[in-house]
């Protein structure tokens, strides 16, 4: 019998190194992917949409995923200034921006040697399809390992602030619209009666997902830079602790439909940005932000303000935390399997 890899459907066959953020999976595809075509980052990712989505439903869904799965694609960078470049996929489609990727992928770039091993810290620029984002990865020379990871976001701002809409069996919702790399609709639990750490995760997700429609519904977004990136992404629900030092909050992406495990690093950076803007956090004031359902930490502070198209309020914010490495995996689409590319199981 041939070996497995030369039964690959169409000599498919994807590399990965697997690691988590915060508990938040993150499936690296280092090669095997098919080139994208398109002269930028935004061209790319249309073009993995268009054309290549069945890899990602492969990579993502089950039986080699999960419904709440991640990956980053390394793709070719054309920012001059980029180490290195990537596309974010999960199961229900693509992101532009991901924070616990971040905190991966820049000890991944140090580890694998994409970028120079510096001490005691790396600088790694990473090409998103929301910018340029540039982590920061410390060094041990004394054990030779990698650890904490801190990123600069690119400007995130407050899209809109204290805002209502009436939920049908929900109620008067009031909730804020951030922008960390990817829009977030943020909504303190509060309101409802129920708690971020008691509350099953199954009903925390119907909460999020009747929110996410029904501001998706009302709302037009816009982006300074381009229109790919003016889409709702996720709802994030909050203890409502906004000047808090310590806060927890848990975020629900890809239409609300899946459930981050780590606190969310664009989720984080949006939210510092609408407490920034609200006056409920300083300049260099950092937070803690906790998943209540996990565990797992990340910390944040606003950094500097810029001005960012019309918004004379947008913030660079730094979010910290550490990635972890899982193992590595292998995955070809085999000749004659009619789930070759995946399925998910709700």
């Amino acid at each position: 019998m041939s070996s497995p890899e030369l039964q690959g459907k169409d000599g498919v066959l994807i590399k990965t190194v697997e690691m988590h953020t915060g508990g938040e999976p993150l499936r690296v595809v280092v090669s095997g992917y098919p080139r994208l075509c398109g002269d930028t980052l935004l061209d790319k990712r249309r073009y993995a949409r268009d054309h290549l989505d069945h890899l990602r439903r492969a990579l993502m869904f089950e039986p080699r995923g999960h419904k709440d799965m991640y990956g980053a694609i390394l793709v070719e960078k054309d920012a001059d200034k980029a180490d290195l470049a990537v596309l974010f996929i999960h199961c229900e489609g693509y992101g532009t921006m991901c924070g616990h990727a971040m905190l991966s992928l820049g000890r991944y770039a140090v580890d694998y040697g994409l970028v120079p091993r510096a001490s005691p810290e790396t600088e790694v620029k990473i090409q998103c399809p929301c910018g340029l984002v540039t982590a920061h990865v410390q060094y041990d020379s004394a054990s030779g390992k990698s650890g904490r990871v801190r990123f600069k976001s690119v400007p995130a701002f407050a899209f809109a602030v204290n805002q209502k809409i009436e939920i049908s069996g929900r109620g008067p919702v009031v909730y804020d619209l951030g922008y960390g790399g990817a829009f977030y609709a943020l909504v303190s639990v509060q309101q409802f009666n129920v708690d971020l750490k008691t509350t099953p995760i199954q009903e925390l997700l119907h909460l999020a997902n009747d929110i996410f429609h029904g501001v998706k519904n009302i709302t037009t977004l816009t982006h300074p830079d381009s229109a790919d990136l003016a889409f709702l992404y996720g709802v994030i629900l909050t203890d409502g602790c906004d000047t808090a030092d310590v806060s927890n909050n848990i975020c629900f992406f890809g239409e609300a439909e899946e459930v981050d495990r780590s606190p969310c690093g664009s989720g984080t950076t949006a939210r510092l940005a609408v407490q920034y803007h609200k006056g409920q956090v300083k300049l260099d004031q950092e937070r803690l932000i906790v998943q209540p359902k996990v565990g797992s930490e990340m910390r944040g502070r606003v950094v500097s303000t810029v001005t960012f198209g019309p918004y004379e309020l947008a913030v660079v914010v730094e979010v910290s935390g550490w990635g972890h490495y899982t193992g590595r995996g292998e995955y070809w689409l085999e000749e004659g399997d009619p789930l070759s590319t995946g399925f998910l199981v709700e």
